[in-house]
């Protein structure tokens, strides 16, 4: 787990040492334990590990090193192979590098280090972009070829691991980050008027290859770009990997359960791998209880510490549910509470952590979290993200399965799995009802009756007439709407609308405190699996989500746990919190920056918050999404005229 970065110059010029500088201290916290960088120009390869004052380049990779696997000096990046034709540096991990190791050694190779670093240069000299087939991890990389003079970067299946880029003055940048980008001459601050609708209106984010910052993209997951260096403009993304939906297993429930199990088990073990200690976030719902669990079924003597946050607010608290599965199965439980009054002294960092707003203050309970993980010693976490987005964890599921039923002509099922909605704490019968009906529909007509019933195209404390003059798209973002079965309902979650926010705000707390953060539940066998199973594996006929995964841990997880018909997520008291901290949203509501920012109706979003202040208005999450565009534009120094 690191920070890569670099940059390449149309031709052979001088390289700032500020450029330098600022990739060093910007992503130092990514990596803190080591540092390196590589220069080429047409006559010479030089390396070095601190910023350099007089260096001619035409190309610089720059690395910072979190060291978790082979803490010695032989994992130092840039890492070059033995003919010193490739150089590479990577961030992430490559959890089956050792088997990946023992078949390259077959072929021929020999390696120097222990490190998953090596492996994967090794992988690339033998296979090319055909690696990435091969690979089990989270990894944002770049390889250079120093024959052919081509830059070949590459993101994981899932995303976990973040990889921008932007066309400066001189060529093409990368970093791991945001944030050094924008000091690069020819990288403007300009604010993306699309993403800004989509956030405010909808609280979508990361759902494109693009970002919040108009001139800087993402490599979107799955994605590889090849560059050449003597003409980088012309550089595009491609796509490696995909879920095919379209291949069908034909197993019983229990025969698939026990698949599923033996899948999962598997991947918390190489998950595991690790020479430094291993923690884990134990939320107590069902995710996080299987894998500290399981934790301990493959670790019966390991000395396992987990952490949790606690919420003041008893009804989203899960306390109790925490401290059975630490009970039973012998964890030391660290929990992390009363943070309300941190808010407001450490928003300007949980801002700047991010380098682009996010969807809402949970975000800062999972900062605290690593926060206090960093402060017991743990350089490796575990967590839950994506099992929802895998085994049908929200509400809202449940509409997609009504759907495909519905679309299945198996109505009496679908009556009854919609009257069964009223078990549950996410979605009673005619909060269900309304959303069945529009998803039925196509899709043009559906976005106009969701816009009719559940939300507004342009709420009032939107400035339409700034986004029209700017061409946005209205409505729902595109690809983010599809939904006619649950199977679709799960792709787009797990590509599209959910998972892509969750693993940016993952990487960016975690990193923010040196701590790598691990997902057990995101490999491709993973996926693969459970989208060639039937729908009612994942949604029962009872409306129970999460099903085939509920039966794989049985006798691994505590029953109790296991037959939770509640979902809280990872909420926090938000409204509680701003609201006693409104001195500060005031200000916010009243800053110059505030009434720079075009795309509000300032007038309008103060008469709002005066109004909930008062009793007279319900709060609503886009309260949260205003202060925090406001206070990113602040910090950015974003264009927002």
């Amino acid at each position: 787990m690191c920070g890569i970065g670099g940059f390449t110059l149309s031709s052979p010029g001088p390289i700032k040492v500020e450029w330098f500088r600022t990739f060093f201290d910007q992503l130092e916290h990514r990596g803190p334990d080591d540092a390196g960088w590589l220069s080429l120009n047409r006559t010479a390869l030089r390396q070095g590990r601190t910023p350099y004052a007089d260096l001619v380049s035409e190309l610089v990779l720059l690395h910072r090193r979190l060291s978790i696997v082979d803490l010695s000096g032989a994992g130092h990046q840039p890492m070059s192979s033995p003919d010193k034709r490739y150089w590479i540096v990577f961030n992430g991990e490559i959890y089956n590098y050792v088997e990946l190791r023992i078949q390259l050694h077959r072929l021929g190779y020999e390696f120097r280090s222990q490190s998953d670093t090596e492996v994967l240069l090794a992988a690339y000299q033998q296979w090319g972009a055909e690696a990435l087939a091969h690979l089990v991890g989270m990894f944002a990389f770049a390889i250079l070829d120093v024959r052919t003079r081509r830059l070949f970067l590459a993101r994981d299946c899932f995303g976990i691991k973040p990889l921008y880029y932007a066309f400066w003055q001189e060529g093409l940048a990368f970093s791991s980050e945001i944030s050094p980008l924008l000091e690069l001459p020819g990288v403007t601050r300009n604010i993306n008027a699309q993403l800004v609708y989509d956030y405010l209106r909808d609280g979508i984010v990361n759902h494109c290859s693009e970002t919040m910052f108009a001139q800087v993209k993402q490599i979107p997951p799955a994605h590889y770009m090849e560059v050449a260096l003597d003409a980088p403009l012309g550089a595009r993304p491609a796509k490696y990997w995909d879920i095919d939906r379209t291949k069908k297993i034909d197993l019983s429930f229990e025969d698939a359960a026990k698949h599923l199990r033996d899948l999962f088990v598997e991947s918390v073990r190489i998950h595991l791998r690790s020479d430094v200690p291993v923690g884990a976030a134990l939320s107590g719902g069902i995710d996080s209880s299987s894998i500290v669990s399981v934790m301990r079924l493959l670790e019966p003597k390991l000395d396992i510490h987990t952490f949790s946050y606690v919420a003041d607010d008893w009804r989203i608290s899960e306390e109790q549910w925490v401290d059975v599965v630490g009970s039973q199965k012998r964890v030391e439980i660290h929990k992390i509470r009363d943070i309300q009054n941190d808010l407001g002294p450490e928003l300007e960092a949980l801002i700047e952590t991010h380098d682009e707003p996010f969807r809402s203050t949970s975000m800062f309970a999972q900062r605290k979290v690593f926060q206090a993980a960093k402060q017991v010693g743990i350089k490796v976490m575990l967590d839950g993200q994506g099992a929802d987005e895998l085994f049908g964890g929200y509400g809202s599921y449940r509409i997609a399965r009504i759907s495909s039923l519905v679309r299945c002509g198996r109505f009496a099922q679908a009556v009854k799995l919609w009257h069964n909605s009223s078990n549950f704490q996410d979605g009673g019968i005619w909060w269900t009802a309304p959303r069945v009906a529009s998803s039925l529909l196509p899709t043009g007509i559906r976005n106009t009756v969701r816009q009719l019933l559940i939300r507004d195209i342009a709420p009032t404390w939107l400035n339409a007439s700034w986004f029209r003059e700017r061409g946005i798209a209205w409505g729902t973002p595109n690809g983010t709407d599809d939904t006619y079965t649950l199977m679709d309902s799960l792709y787009l979650t797990l590509t599209k609308t959910s998972l892509p926010q969750l693993l940016r705000c993952e990487d960016r707390n975690s990193m923010a405190f040196s701590i790598e953060s691990r997902v057990p539940f995101l490999t491709p066998a993973l996926a693969e699996f459970i989208f060639s199973l039937p729908e009612d594996y994942i949604i029962s006929a009872d409306g129970t989500s999460k099903a085939v995964f509920r039966q794989a841990m049985r006798g691994i997880v505590p029953d109790i746990i296991l037959d939770r018909r509640d979902k809280l997520g990872f909420p926090t008291p938000e409204q509680d919190w701003l609201m006693s901290s409104h001195s500060w949203v005031d200000g916010a509501f009243t800053s110059g920056v505030a009434r720079e920012i075009g795309a509000l109706n300032l007038r309008e979003i103060q008469y709002e918050w005066k109004e909930i202040l008062a009793g007279r208005v319900n709060f609503h999450s886009h309260v949260w999404r205003w202060i925090n565009l406001i206070l990113w534009a602040k910090r950015f120094r974003v264009n927002v005229s």
